[in-house]
Protein backbone atom coordinates (compact mmCIF):
# COMPACT_ATOMS: atom_id res chain seq x y z
CA UNK A 1 0.00 0.00 0.00
CA UNK A 2 1.34 3.34 -0.88
CA UNK A 3 1.16 6.06 2.06
CA UNK A 4 -0.73 9.19 1.94
CA UNK A 5 0.13 12.28 3.27
CA UNK A 6 -1.95 14.79 5.27
CA UNK A 7 -1.75 16.79 2.09
CA UNK A 8 -3.34 14.61 0.21
CA UNK A 9 -6.05 13.68 2.00
CA UNK A 10 -7.72 16.06 4.27
CA UNK A 11 -11.41 15.20 6.04
CA UNK A 12 -11.96 18.30 7.13
CA UNK A 13 -10.38 21.33 4.87
CA UNK A 14 -12.43 24.70 4.85
CA UNK A 15 -12.50 25.38 1.13
CA UNK A 16 -14.43 21.81 0.13
CA UNK A 17 -16.25 22.47 3.39
CA UNK A 18 -18.14 25.33 2.09
CA UNK A 19 -18.80 24.05 -1.54
CA UNK A 20 -19.97 20.15 -0.37
CA UNK A 21 -21.69 21.78 2.21
CA UNK A 22 -23.77 23.99 0.34
CA UNK A 23 -24.40 20.86 -2.33
CA UNK A 24 -26.22 19.39 0.67
CA UNK A 25 -28.08 22.24 1.92
CA UNK A 26 -29.13 22.46 -1.96
CA UNK A 27 -30.24 19.09 -2.05
CA UNK A 28 -32.30 19.11 1.31
CA UNK A 29 -33.41 22.45 0.06
CA UNK A 30 -34.87 20.90 -3.10
CA UNK A 31 -36.23 18.02 -1.50
CA UNK A 32 -38.56 20.31 0.85
CA UNK A 33 -39.48 22.41 -2.11
CA UNK A 34 -40.70 18.30 -3.91
CA UNK A 35 -41.92 16.53 -0.85
CA UNK A 36 -45.06 16.51 -1.55
CA UNK A 37 -44.21 14.62 -4.47
CA UNK A 38 -43.13 11.47 -3.17
CA UNK A 39 -45.31 8.93 -1.22
CA UNK A 40 -45.97 9.54 2.42
CA UNK A 41 -45.31 5.91 3.65
CA UNK A 42 -42.62 4.12 1.81
CA UNK A 43 -43.74 2.20 -0.95
CA UNK A 44 -40.42 -0.59 -1.40
CA UNK A 45 -40.50 -3.82 0.08
CA UNK A 46 -37.87 -5.30 2.80
CA UNK A 47 -34.75 -5.99 1.66
CA UNK A 48 -35.61 -3.73 -1.07
CA UNK A 49 -31.60 -1.91 -0.61
CA UNK A 50 -29.74 -4.93 -0.62
CA UNK A 51 -30.08 -4.95 -4.46
CA UNK A 52 -29.40 -1.71 -5.07
CA UNK A 53 -25.81 -1.02 -2.79
CA UNK A 54 -23.05 -3.18 -3.14
CA UNK A 55 -22.55 -5.78 -0.58
CA UNK A 56 -18.96 -4.63 -0.06
CA UNK A 57 -17.30 -0.70 1.13
CA UNK A 58 -15.49 0.83 -1.41
CA UNK A 59 -11.59 0.95 -1.37
CA UNK A 60 -11.65 4.44 -3.21
CA UNK A 61 -13.16 7.44 -2.12
CA UNK A 62 -16.19 8.28 -4.88
CA UNK A 63 -17.74 11.92 -5.04
CA UNK A 64 -20.25 13.80 -2.90
CA UNK A 65 -22.23 14.06 -6.73
CA UNK A 66 -22.35 9.98 -6.44
CA UNK A 67 -23.86 9.68 -3.25
CA UNK A 68 -26.20 11.97 -3.44
CA UNK A 69 -27.59 10.63 -6.66
CA UNK A 70 -27.66 7.32 -4.47
CA UNK A 71 -29.23 9.02 -1.99
CA UNK A 72 -32.10 10.44 -4.05
CA UNK A 73 -31.99 7.19 -6.33
CA UNK A 74 -31.84 4.56 -3.65
CA UNK A 75 -32.22 6.23 0.06
CA UNK A 76 -35.18 8.27 -0.19
CA UNK A 77 -37.45 6.04 -1.84
CA UNK A 78 -37.24 3.84 1.12
CA UNK A 79 -38.41 6.70 3.69
CA UNK A 80 -41.64 7.30 4.96
CA UNK A 81 -41.36 11.19 4.87
CA UNK A 82 -42.02 12.15 8.31
CA UNK A 83 -41.82 15.94 6.80
CA UNK A 84 -44.43 15.66 4.69
CA UNK A 85 -47.59 18.10 5.05
CA UNK A 86 -49.46 14.98 4.46
CA UNK A 87 -47.50 12.98 7.82
CA UNK A 88 -50.44 12.34 10.31
CA UNK A 89 -49.35 9.21 11.84
CA UNK A 90 -47.69 8.71 15.17
CA UNK A 91 -46.86 11.91 16.67
CA UNK A 92 -44.86 14.91 14.39
CA UNK A 93 -41.04 15.10 14.64
CA UNK A 94 -40.96 18.76 14.20
CA UNK A 95 -38.36 20.30 11.77
CA UNK A 96 -38.14 24.30 11.01
CA UNK A 97 -35.10 25.98 9.25
CA UNK A 98 -34.16 27.35 12.81
CA UNK A 99 -34.05 23.59 14.18
CA UNK A 100 -31.77 22.98 11.07
CA UNK A 101 -29.20 25.54 11.85
CA UNK A 102 -29.14 24.74 15.24
CA UNK A 103 -28.13 21.39 14.01
CA UNK A 104 -25.57 22.39 11.95
CA UNK A 105 -23.96 24.48 14.76
CA UNK A 106 -24.25 21.49 16.87
CA UNK A 107 -22.62 18.99 14.43
CA UNK A 108 -20.43 21.66 13.21
CA UNK A 109 -19.07 22.89 16.08
CA UNK A 110 -18.99 18.90 17.31
CA UNK A 111 -17.86 19.51 21.13
CA UNK A 112 -18.40 16.34 23.37
CA UNK A 113 -19.86 18.33 26.76
CA UNK A 114 -19.26 15.47 29.27
CA UNK A 115 -17.69 18.64 31.98
CA UNK A 116 -17.82 22.01 32.41
CA UNK A 117 -13.89 21.90 31.22
CA UNK A 118 -14.53 19.86 28.01
CA UNK A 119 -16.92 23.19 26.72
CA UNK A 120 -18.10 25.16 29.33
CA UNK A 121 -20.39 27.22 26.73
CA UNK A 122 -22.36 23.65 26.27
CA UNK A 123 -22.86 23.63 30.06
CA UNK A 124 -23.53 26.77 30.77
CA UNK A 125 -26.17 27.31 27.73
CA UNK A 126 -27.77 24.05 28.65
CA UNK A 127 -28.68 25.45 32.27
CA UNK A 128 -29.72 28.69 30.90
CA UNK A 129 -32.10 27.58 28.19
CA UNK A 130 -33.52 24.70 30.49
CA UNK A 131 -34.48 27.61 32.85
CA UNK A 132 -36.15 29.71 29.75
CA UNK A 133 -38.32 26.33 28.68
CA UNK A 134 -39.05 26.31 32.23
CA UNK A 135 -40.45 30.07 32.31
CA UNK A 136 -42.29 29.55 29.10
CA UNK A 137 -44.16 26.52 30.89
CA UNK A 138 -44.21 28.70 34.71
CA UNK A 139 -42.83 25.65 36.09
CA UNK A 140 -41.99 26.21 39.99
CA UNK A 141 -38.90 27.14 40.89
CA UNK A 142 -37.68 23.80 42.66
CA UNK A 143 -37.85 20.42 42.47
CA UNK A 144 -37.45 17.82 45.12
CA UNK A 145 -36.60 14.70 43.65
CA UNK A 146 -37.36 11.19 45.43
CA UNK A 147 -34.36 8.72 44.23
CA UNK A 148 -34.41 4.68 43.38
CA UNK A 149 -31.34 4.72 45.95
CA UNK A 150 -33.02 6.46 49.10
CA UNK A 151 -35.86 3.72 48.78
CA UNK A 152 -33.29 0.87 48.52
CA UNK A 153 -31.37 2.42 51.39
CA UNK A 154 -34.41 2.04 53.51
CA UNK A 155 -35.18 -1.67 52.63
CA UNK A 156 -31.22 -2.76 53.22
CA UNK A 157 -29.84 -2.64 49.71
CA UNK A 158 -29.84 -3.50 46.35
CA UNK A 159 -30.55 -7.40 46.90
CA UNK A 160 -34.16 -6.00 47.50
CA UNK A 161 -35.34 -4.00 44.68
CA UNK A 162 -37.31 -7.02 43.53
CA UNK A 163 -39.86 -5.26 46.49
CA UNK A 164 -39.89 -1.92 44.60
CA UNK A 165 -43.40 -1.27 42.74
CA UNK A 166 -44.07 1.17 39.89
CA UNK A 167 -47.17 2.65 38.98
CA UNK A 168 -48.57 4.04 36.03
CA UNK A 169 -52.03 4.04 33.12
CA UNK A 170 -52.44 1.72 30.55
CA UNK A 171 -52.07 4.40 28.20
CA UNK A 172 -48.21 5.22 29.31
CA UNK A 173 -45.53 4.96 26.74
CA UNK A 174 -43.97 1.58 26.85
CA UNK A 175 -40.72 2.84 27.50
CA UNK A 176 -41.59 3.06 31.40
CA UNK A 177 -41.86 -0.73 31.76
CA UNK A 178 -38.64 -0.57 29.40
CA UNK A 179 -36.79 1.53 32.01
CA UNK A 180 -38.42 -0.65 34.43
CA UNK A 181 -36.67 -3.93 33.46
CA UNK A 182 -33.73 -2.32 32.72
CA UNK A 183 -32.40 -1.10 36.69
CA UNK A 184 -33.75 -4.65 37.71
CA UNK A 185 -37.50 -4.47 39.01
CA UNK A 186 -39.48 -7.42 38.23
CA UNK A 187 -42.24 -6.97 35.62
CA UNK A 188 -44.69 -8.25 38.70
CA UNK A 189 -44.12 -4.96 39.94
CA UNK A 190 -45.32 -2.70 37.11
CA UNK A 191 -48.67 -1.99 37.73
CA UNK A 192 -50.24 -0.68 34.28
CA UNK A 193 -53.76 0.59 36.05
CA UNK A 194 -56.78 0.46 34.22
CA UNK A 195 -58.44 3.56 32.79
CA UNK A 196 -62.00 3.69 30.41
CA UNK A 197 -64.00 6.02 28.19
CA UNK A 198 -65.70 7.48 31.11
CA UNK A 199 -62.72 9.31 32.61
CA UNK A 200 -61.56 9.81 29.29
CA UNK A 201 -58.64 7.29 29.22
CA UNK A 202 -56.68 9.48 32.38
CA UNK A 203 -55.42 7.36 35.20
CA UNK A 204 -58.06 7.73 38.21
CA UNK A 205 -56.70 8.95 41.74
CA UNK A 206 -59.03 6.38 43.60
CA UNK A 207 -57.79 3.17 41.32
CA UNK A 208 -53.80 4.42 42.34
CA UNK A 209 -54.37 4.53 46.32
CA UNK A 210 -56.20 0.42 46.26
CA UNK A 211 -53.15 -0.47 44.50
CA UNK A 212 -50.92 1.24 46.42
CA UNK A 213 -52.58 -0.28 49.88
CA UNK A 214 -52.80 -3.65 48.19
CA UNK A 215 -49.51 -3.43 47.38
CA UNK A 216 -48.35 -2.38 51.18
CA UNK A 217 -50.56 -5.30 52.48
CA UNK A 218 -48.62 -7.54 50.46
CA UNK A 219 -45.28 -6.28 51.61
CA UNK A 220 -44.12 -4.30 48.49
CA UNK A 221 -42.66 -0.69 48.78
CA UNK A 222 -44.38 1.89 46.23
CA UNK A 223 -41.54 3.63 44.71
CA UNK A 224 -42.60 5.55 41.51
CA UNK A 225 -45.74 6.83 39.95
CA UNK A 226 -45.90 8.54 36.08
CA UNK A 227 -48.50 10.53 35.00
CA UNK A 228 -48.71 11.56 31.27
CA UNK A 229 -49.85 14.91 29.55
CA UNK A 230 -51.05 13.90 26.66
CA UNK A 231 -50.25 9.89 26.00
CA UNK A 232 -49.56 8.72 22.85
CA UNK A 233 -52.47 6.55 21.93
CA UNK A 234 -55.32 9.16 22.65
CA UNK A 235 -53.44 12.45 23.74
CA UNK A 236 -55.34 11.69 27.14
CA UNK A 237 -54.28 14.32 30.30
CA UNK A 238 -53.71 12.52 34.08
CA UNK A 239 -55.04 14.33 36.65
CA UNK A 240 -51.54 15.73 38.08
CA UNK A 241 -52.76 17.54 41.64
CA UNK A 242 -54.51 14.59 42.66
CA UNK A 243 -51.65 12.15 41.58
CA UNK A 244 -49.22 14.26 43.21
CA UNK A 245 -51.07 14.66 46.33
CA UNK A 246 -51.27 10.63 46.80
CA UNK A 247 -47.72 10.47 45.70
CA UNK A 248 -46.49 12.54 48.40
CA UNK A 249 -48.50 11.29 50.66
CA UNK A 250 -46.97 7.75 49.82
CA UNK A 251 -43.55 9.50 49.28
CA UNK A 252 -43.32 7.64 45.91
CA UNK A 253 -41.05 9.43 42.91
CA UNK A 254 -44.06 11.45 41.32
CA UNK A 255 -42.54 11.85 37.34
CA UNK A 256 -44.73 14.00 34.82
CA UNK A 257 -44.46 12.90 30.98
CA UNK A 258 -45.17 15.46 29.27
CA UNK A 259 -43.18 14.35 25.98
CA UNK A 260 -45.59 15.30 23.33
CA UNK A 261 -48.57 18.22 24.84
CA UNK A 262 -45.56 19.69 27.19
CA UNK A 263 -45.15 21.71 24.22
CA UNK A 264 -48.85 23.20 24.26
CA UNK A 265 -48.37 24.05 27.94
CA UNK A 266 -46.70 27.66 26.62
CA UNK A 267 -50.21 28.83 25.89
CA UNK A 268 -51.72 30.36 28.83
CA UNK A 269 -55.01 27.87 27.61
CA UNK A 270 -53.41 24.40 28.14
CA UNK A 271 -50.92 25.40 30.99
CA UNK A 272 -54.05 24.30 33.58
CA UNK A 273 -53.18 20.68 32.35
CA UNK A 274 -49.53 21.13 34.46
CA UNK A 275 -51.57 22.43 37.36
CA UNK A 276 -50.26 20.33 40.38
CA UNK A 277 -46.59 20.26 38.99
CA UNK A 278 -45.45 22.00 41.87
CA UNK A 279 -45.94 18.19 43.48
CA UNK A 280 -43.68 16.51 41.16
CA UNK A 281 -39.92 15.28 41.57
CA UNK A 282 -39.68 15.13 37.90
CA UNK A 283 -41.08 16.60 34.54
CA UNK A 284 -39.74 15.59 30.70
CA UNK A 285 -40.85 17.34 27.58
CA UNK A 286 -39.57 16.57 23.87
CA UNK A 287 -39.38 19.41 22.10
CA UNK A 288 -38.32 17.25 18.98
CA UNK A 289 -42.06 16.48 18.77
CA UNK A 290 -43.94 19.76 18.62
CA UNK A 291 -41.32 22.64 19.24
CA UNK A 292 -39.87 22.83 16.27
CA UNK A 293 -36.68 21.22 17.41
CA UNK A 294 -34.99 19.16 14.97
CA UNK A 295 -34.39 15.36 16.14
CA UNK A 296 -33.30 14.73 18.98
CA UNK A 297 -33.84 17.21 22.01
CA UNK A 298 -35.47 16.30 25.46
CA UNK A 299 -35.88 18.08 28.42
CA UNK A 300 -35.69 17.07 31.67
CA UNK A 301 -36.03 19.19 35.18
CA UNK A 302 -35.67 17.93 38.42
CA UNK A 303 -36.41 19.47 41.52
CA UNK A 304 -33.65 17.94 43.94
CA UNK A 305 -30.49 17.21 41.02
CA UNK A 306 -28.20 15.90 43.62
CA UNK A 307 -29.90 13.05 44.20
CA UNK A 308 -29.96 12.13 40.70
CA UNK A 309 -26.45 12.84 40.50
CA UNK A 310 -25.36 10.84 43.45
CA UNK A 311 -26.89 7.82 41.71
CA UNK A 312 -25.02 8.30 38.30
CA UNK A 313 -21.74 10.01 39.03
CA UNK A 314 -18.57 8.72 37.98
CA UNK A 315 -15.07 9.68 39.76
CA UNK A 316 -12.33 8.80 36.80
CA UNK A 317 -9.21 9.83 37.07
CA UNK A 318 -8.78 11.43 33.69
CA UNK A 319 -11.50 13.48 34.39
CA UNK A 320 -10.73 15.12 37.35
CA UNK A 321 -9.67 18.46 37.25
CA UNK A 322 -10.02 21.83 39.95
CA UNK A 323 -13.31 23.49 38.31
CA UNK A 324 -15.17 20.43 38.69
CA UNK A 325 -14.05 19.80 42.52
CA UNK A 326 -14.70 23.02 43.03
CA UNK A 327 -18.37 22.28 42.89
CA UNK A 328 -19.18 25.71 41.12
CA UNK A 329 -20.23 23.76 37.97
CA UNK A 330 -22.50 21.07 36.62
CA UNK A 331 -20.84 18.44 34.80
CA UNK A 332 -23.58 16.62 33.06
CA UNK A 333 -21.85 13.36 32.31
CA UNK A 334 -22.99 12.32 35.88
CA UNK A 335 -26.97 13.39 34.66
CA UNK A 336 -26.79 10.67 32.42
CA UNK A 337 -25.75 6.66 31.89
CA UNK A 338 -23.47 7.70 28.69
CA UNK A 339 -20.56 9.52 29.15
CA UNK A 340 -20.42 11.80 25.80
CA UNK A 341 -23.04 15.02 25.37
CA UNK A 342 -24.27 16.21 22.40
CA UNK A 343 -24.88 20.32 22.20
CA UNK A 344 -28.60 19.87 21.74
CA UNK A 345 -28.98 23.32 23.92
CA UNK A 346 -27.52 25.07 21.10
CA UNK A 347 -30.22 23.98 18.78
CA UNK A 348 -33.27 24.59 21.08
CA UNK A 349 -31.51 27.97 21.88
CA UNK A 350 -31.36 28.77 18.43
CA UNK A 351 -34.75 28.03 18.13
CA UNK A 352 -36.08 29.85 20.63
CA UNK A 353 -33.99 33.00 19.32
CA UNK A 354 -35.31 32.54 15.88
CA UNK A 355 -39.03 32.62 16.96
CA UNK A 356 -39.59 33.90 20.21
CA UNK A 357 -42.78 32.96 22.37
CA UNK A 358 -44.91 34.66 20.32
CA UNK A 359 -44.50 32.74 16.98
CA UNK A 360 -43.90 29.47 18.90
CA UNK A 361 -47.70 29.87 20.81
CA UNK A 362 -48.87 30.77 16.95
CA UNK A 363 -47.78 27.25 15.91
CA UNK A 364 -49.53 25.37 18.85
CA UNK A 365 -51.98 26.97 18.21
CA UNK A 366 -52.38 26.86 14.39
CA UNK A 367 -51.90 22.93 14.41
CA UNK A 368 -54.84 22.90 17.42
CA UNK A 369 -56.86 25.00 14.65
CA UNK A 370 -56.23 22.51 11.98
CA UNK A 371 -57.11 19.16 14.37
CA UNK A 372 -60.31 21.24 15.77
CA UNK A 373 -61.27 21.80 11.70
CA UNK A 374 -60.66 18.02 11.11
CA UNK A 375 -62.58 16.89 14.33
CA UNK A 376 -65.57 19.48 13.12
CA UNK A 377 -66.01 17.13 9.11
CA UNK A 378 -65.40 14.01 11.34
CA UNK A 379 -68.77 14.63 13.03
CA UNK A 380 -70.67 15.81 10.18
CA UNK A 381 -70.41 12.39 8.38
CA UNK A 382 -72.82 9.62 10.09
CA UNK A 383 -70.57 7.03 9.03
CA UNK A 384 -67.72 8.27 11.93
CA UNK A 385 -67.44 9.20 15.55
CA UNK A 386 -64.96 10.43 17.75
CA UNK A 387 -63.60 8.28 19.74
CA UNK A 388 -61.68 10.08 22.70
CA UNK A 389 -62.53 13.94 23.47
CA UNK A 390 -59.49 15.93 21.61
CA UNK A 391 -57.83 17.95 24.14
CA UNK A 392 -54.67 18.61 21.62
CA UNK A 393 -53.74 18.24 17.93
CA UNK A 394 -54.50 14.46 18.03
CA UNK A 395 -57.97 13.14 16.53
CA UNK A 396 -59.19 9.59 17.54
CA UNK A 397 -62.03 8.62 15.22
CA UNK A 398 -63.22 5.83 13.36
CA UNK A 399 -65.35 4.21 10.80
CA UNK A 400 -68.63 2.75 12.65
CA UNK A 401 -69.00 -0.51 11.97
CA UNK A 402 -72.56 -2.98 11.54
CA UNK A 403 -70.96 -5.38 13.10
CA UNK A 404 -68.98 -4.20 16.63
CA UNK A 405 -66.72 -7.27 16.12
CA UNK A 406 -65.77 -6.58 12.83
CA UNK A 407 -64.32 -2.85 14.12
CA UNK A 408 -61.05 -3.42 13.85
CA UNK A 409 -60.63 -5.36 10.76
CA UNK A 410 -62.72 -2.60 8.65
CA UNK A 411 -60.56 0.51 10.46
CA UNK A 412 -57.36 -1.37 9.99
CA UNK A 413 -58.52 -1.93 5.90
CA UNK A 414 -59.57 2.22 5.93
CA UNK A 415 -56.25 2.85 7.23
CA UNK A 416 -53.98 0.32 5.06
CA UNK A 417 -56.18 2.03 2.20
CA UNK A 418 -55.13 5.32 2.86
CA UNK A 419 -51.54 4.76 3.82
CA UNK A 420 -51.25 2.39 0.52
CA UNK A 421 -52.11 5.50 -2.23
CA UNK A 422 -49.39 7.35 -1.16
CA UNK A 423 -51.25 10.53 -0.55
CA UNK A 424 -51.30 10.57 3.43
CA UNK A 425 -50.05 7.88 6.53
CA UNK A 426 -52.08 7.98 9.59
CA UNK A 427 -51.98 5.51 12.52
CA UNK A 428 -53.73 3.58 14.77
CA UNK A 429 -54.58 2.85 18.16
CA UNK A 430 -56.27 0.82 20.60
CA UNK A 431 -58.17 2.08 23.66
CA UNK A 432 -60.37 0.87 25.59
CA UNK A 433 -60.61 -2.31 23.58
CA UNK A 434 -61.87 0.19 20.65
CA UNK A 435 -59.87 0.21 17.35
CA UNK A 436 -59.38 4.10 16.78
CA UNK A 437 -57.44 5.86 13.96
CA UNK A 438 -55.15 8.93 15.01
CA UNK A 439 -54.85 12.10 12.74
CA UNK A 440 -51.93 13.85 14.50
CA UNK A 441 -51.61 17.12 13.05
CA UNK A 442 -48.23 18.73 13.57
CA UNK A 443 -45.95 18.47 10.54
CA UNK A 444 -44.37 21.77 10.35
CA UNK A 445 -44.98 22.29 6.74
CA UNK A 446 -49.38 21.24 7.13
CA UNK A 447 -51.96 23.66 5.57
CA UNK A 448 -55.80 23.18 6.13
CA UNK A 449 -55.67 21.83 2.37
CA UNK A 450 -53.86 18.83 3.53
CA UNK A 451 -56.16 18.19 6.15
CA UNK A 452 -59.16 18.89 3.60
CA UNK A 453 -57.32 16.59 1.04
CA UNK A 454 -56.63 13.99 4.36
CA UNK A 455 -60.60 13.97 5.29
CA UNK A 456 -61.55 13.44 1.25
CA UNK A 457 -59.15 10.79 0.75
CA UNK A 458 -60.29 8.80 3.77
CA UNK A 459 -64.40 9.51 2.93
CA UNK A 460 -62.99 7.98 -0.75
CA UNK A 461 -61.70 5.08 0.34
CA UNK A 462 -63.72 4.29 3.17
CA UNK A 463 -67.23 4.56 0.70
CA UNK A 464 -65.05 1.58 -1.52
CA UNK A 465 -64.90 -0.12 1.53
CA UNK A 466 -68.51 -0.04 2.53
CA UNK A 467 -69.84 -0.88 -1.35
CA UNK A 468 -67.55 -3.73 -1.12
CA UNK A 469 -68.71 -4.72 2.00
CA UNK A 470 -72.24 -4.76 1.22
CA UNK A 471 -71.77 -6.20 -2.28
CA UNK A 472 -70.09 -9.31 -0.64
CA UNK A 473 -73.06 -9.35 1.57
CA UNK A 474 -70.75 -10.12 4.46
CA UNK A 475 -70.39 -9.01 7.91
CA UNK A 476 -66.88 -7.38 7.15
CA UNK A 477 -68.71 -4.35 8.33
Amino acid sequence: MGSLSRNSFSPLEPNSFTDESKAVIDFIADYYTNIEKYPVQSQVNPGYLSTQLPDTAPYSNDSLENILKDVSDSILPGLTHWQSPNFFGYFQANASTAGFLGEMLCSGLNVVGFNWISSPAATELESIVMDWMGKMLKLPSSFVFWNRDKALEKLGGYENITKLVIYASDQTHFTLQTASKLIGIPPSNFRSLSTSFSTEFSLSPEALRVAIEDDIKSGLVPLYLCATVGTTAAGAVDPIEELGKIAREYKLWFHIDAAYAGSACICPEFRNYLDGVELADSISMNPHKWFLTNMECCCLWIRQPSSLTDSLSTHSEIMRNSVSESNRVIDYKDWQIALSRRFRALKLWVVIRKHGLAKLMYHIRSDVNMAKRFEAMVRKDKRFEIVVPRKFALVCFRLKPKNESNGSELNSKLIDAVNSSGRAFITHAVVGGVYVIRCAIGSTLTEERHVDDLWKLIQEKAQILLLQAANCNCTCQ
